[in-house]
């Protein structure tokens, strides 16, 4: 059981400013890429897709031949 006296009485370590800064600009930068990857990811698939489906319905149609 912990009373408030102890709790005001332990430490917590806060670093920097600077350090808070880089830190932050770190985080932030992770942020952008996964969120990057979330909205690019399902717009590439698709594109994928369809490049896939393009190809292949040009590779699998033949012609018929009247003879």
């Amino acid at each position: 059981a912990l009373n408030k006296s102890d709790l005001d009485n332990f430490p917590i370590p806060v670093p920097p400013l600077e350090v808070q800064r880089a830190v932050v600009g770190v985080l932030d930068g992770m942020e952008r890429l996964v969120s990057d990857l979330s909205a690019g990811l399902p717009a590439e698939q698709r594109a994928r897709r369809q490049q896939y489906e393009w190809y292949r319905d040009r590779l699998l149609t033949f012609r018929r031949r009247v003879v």
